[in-house]
Formats: structure tokens, C-alpha cells, sequence
């Protein structure tokens, strides 16, 4: 009897801790009505785009509402003028994570979107724009859309991560795998030391198969996969190519002077070797004798066919270099002025022959000199 009792005492318990366990299955509510009134940009809001600096544009509408107060996010999309947003070229959650009516998007975003849409740069297109509202599964969009009139500059909506120069013109050849990589100056800005013969070349973003491709027509950067022709000798120069107004410069690079400070001019020149290096195998080096001791201070001068150039420290004044960090070597545009942003050679370099390297590649713009 008493295992009879304890069993049902057992049954019971597990009945009622099977009954606390069950939780009332509430249906989901996903009852949603779509957002009120579009509020800004007006319809047919012009807007001149300037992708480089910190503008953007303020997107706000109506919540949407539900029977139970619960949360909403919204999304804005925009697709090509004749679109039906079933395809929308771009959507973009609202501020604060989704939960917010208004959206800012930057001029740079927009830029991109515009690109989507097919509005080619330096033109002017629309894109429409609405608001889709959804708990849940339940997505709803806005009854109404805008146009937005946009006036995209010149210049790419992507810049390139990386960029290269390749082809039978380049120092690389033909062969991908050993492209010229150029230094990256800032977002969208390339710039390069190297040679170009007679034959073609293009640029890419990538040194192997799969990369996007640009030419240069009448010094803009286009893309796609036509070449840009050269003729003559080969000679060193300075490229720079600039994504953000599609523009590109180039400078032959004639010779590089070894500019001594006291005696007011330069004492040996260097000669493009390759792969951004310009060097003089053999300089003399004496120091100037002034009452107060001897002299070491240089900086160098760059020949290039449109003037001279300076290039030193970013230092005003230098010390020796024995311990120095590699900065110390480090070259930057500078003044003409005969002592300001020089270095120093090492003390055992007077009155001996030296090396000296000016290495303009993508790691760094710096020099080297060795004593021989």
C-alpha cells in the first residue's frame, strides 16, 4: 500500500510540474500597416554630389504602426527611375540599427547607389526612393516613392584598394604576376617612380586573373579593358593616377642631383637602375670646412622635364644618423632653401667615395648611403 501511495504521490508531482511547464501559445502578431507621408528629400530633390567630403542627406517619413506597439524596422531602397522596387539597386537600414524614420546617408554613399543605377560620372540621372517597413516576416512598402536627381562629378563611386601597372610598355612586361604596384598617396590617389617604353599598358586592381581593368583617354582614367599606348625610348617617370576626379599626371623623371648644402650645389648625380631606384655608384665626398668645424648637410634635387624639384627631411634639422630610425631617411617635398630639411652624412663618409640609393617605391620614399 505504502508503494502504491508513493507512486501516485510521484504521478501527481510529475503532473504538476508537467502543467507549470506548459506556456500559453500566443499567436505571433505580425499585423503591420505601411509607413504615413515621405517627409525628405521633396520629390525631385536635386542634389550635386561631392563624394570627397562629409555632406550627406537626410531621408525621413512617417512610422508605420501595429496593433501591439511592437518593433519595426525600416529599410530605405532605391532603384532606377523606371524600376519597381521588386529589384532594388540598393536598401539600407535607417539610423539607430533600423528603428529609426530617417535614414543619413553621404554623398559618397550616394554616389555608389547613383553608380548602381547605371547614372555614368560626371552626369545627371534619378533614382527613385521609398521606405519598407516590416516586423518580422511582414514586409510592407511605403503606397508612395520620390525621385531624387542626382548630379554625380567626375571620378570613380569605387576607388581601388590597390592598383597596379601592366603591359608590354611596364617594366613588368606582360606578365600579371610581376605588375608595377603603385603607392597609395591617400583614398583614390596612386603614384608611381618607374619606366615606360615603347608598347602598351593598363592599370588593374589586382595582379593576377579577375581584376577590374582601366585605360587612359586624353588623361582621364576610363575603365575597362582597352590599353593605353607608348612611344619613343624608354624613360623613368612619375605617374599619378587619381580615382576621385578621374584624372591622371605624368612627369619624366630626368636625373636625380646630390645637393651638398655648403657648398651650395651638387656634387654627383643619380641614374634610374629600375623598380623605382635611381643611384649613383660612386660620389666624392669632402665636407666643407667652416671655422667652426666641418660641414656634412645634403638633401637632393630631382631634374624632371617640367623644373627642379627638392626633396629632404621632415625634419628642419637634422642630426647625425648613426642610430637613427628609418624615418630618418625618409624623402618629402621640400624648399629650395640651401640648410632647411637636410640630413647628415655618417662622419666616416668625409673625404671617400660613397654609394647612395634613392629608393621611390611603395613601402617608403627613402635613401641609402654606404660608404666605400
Amino acid at each position: 500500500m505504502k508503494k502504491i501511495i508513493k507512486l501516485a504521490g510521484c504521478l501527481l508531482l510529475m503532473a504538476i510540474i508537467a502543467a507549470s511547464c506548459k506556456k500559453d501559445k500566443m499567436p505571433l502578431n505580425l499585423n503591420l500597416s505601411p509607413v504615413g507621408a515621405l517627409a525628405t528629400p521633396n520629390d525631385n530633390a536635386d542634389v550635386k554630389l561631392d563624394p570627397t567630403g562629409s555632406a550627406s542627406v537626410l531621408f525621413k517619413w512617417d512610422a508605420a504602426s501595429t496593433d501591439d506597439g511592437g518593433l519595426v524596422l525600416y529599410e530605405v531602397a532605391f532603384d532606377k527611375q523606371d524600376g519597381d522596387f521588386s529589384k532594388p539597386v540598393s536598401k539600407i537600414l535607417s539610423d539607430g540599427a533600423g528603428v529609426q524614420t530617417q535614414l543619413t546617408i553621404s554623398h559618397k554613399e550616394l554616389n555608389k547607389i547613383a553608380n548602381a543605377a547605371g547614372i555614368p560620372s560626371s552626369s545627371t540621372g534619378k533614382l527613385k526612393w521609398t521606405v519598407i517597413a516590416s516586423k518580422g516576416t511582414n514586409a510592407k512598402p511605403a503606397s508612395a516613392s520620390r525621385t531624387l536627381q542626382l548630379e554625380r562629378p567626375a571620378g570613380f563611386a569605387e576607388n581601388p584598394v590597390d592598383l597596379y601597372i601592366t603591359g608590354s610598355a611596364t617594366e613588368g612586361g606582360t606578365d600579371l604576376s610581376k605588375a608595377v604596384k603603385l603607392k597609395k598617396i591617400e583614398d583614390g590617389v596612386f603614384e608611381t617612380y618607374t619606366s615606360l617604353k615603347a608598347g602598351d599598358y593598363y592599370l588593374t586592381d589586382k595582379n593576377a586573373d579577375g581584376g577590374k581593368q582601366y585605360y587612359i583617354e586624353n588623361g582621364i582614367i576610363k575603365e575597362g579593358s582597352q590599353t593605353t599606348s607608348v612611344s619613343g625610348d624608354a624613360k623613368a617617370y612619375r605617374l599619378n593616377f587619381d580615382f576621385t576626379s578621374a584624372t591622371t599626371k605624368s612627369v619624366e623623371i630626368q636625373s636625380i642631383g646630390l645637393y651638398m648644402s655648403a657648398y651650395g650645389k651638387e656634387i654627383g648625380t643619380l641614374n634610374y637602375i629600375g623598380n623605382g631606384v635611381f643611384e649613383a655608384p660612386k660620389v666624392a665626398v669632402e665636407f666643407y670646412q667652416f671655422d667652426w668645424g666641418r660641414d656634412e648637410r645634403y638633401k637632393f634635387i630631382l631634374h624632371t622635364a617640367a623644373g627642379l624639384e627638392y626633396q629632404g627631411s621632415t625634419n628642419p634639422n637634422n642630426v647625425a644618423p648613426a642610430g637613427q630610425p628609418a624615418s630618418y631617411f625618409y624623402l618629402v617635398p621640400v624648399t629650395n632653401a640651401q640648410w632647411d630639411n637636410t640630413y647628415k652624412f655618417d662622419p666616416s663618409a668625409d673625404r671617400k667615395n660613397v654609394k647612395v640609393d634613392v629608393m621611390l617605391q611603395p613601402a617608403a620614399y627613402t635613401h641609402k648611403v654606404t660608404v666605400l
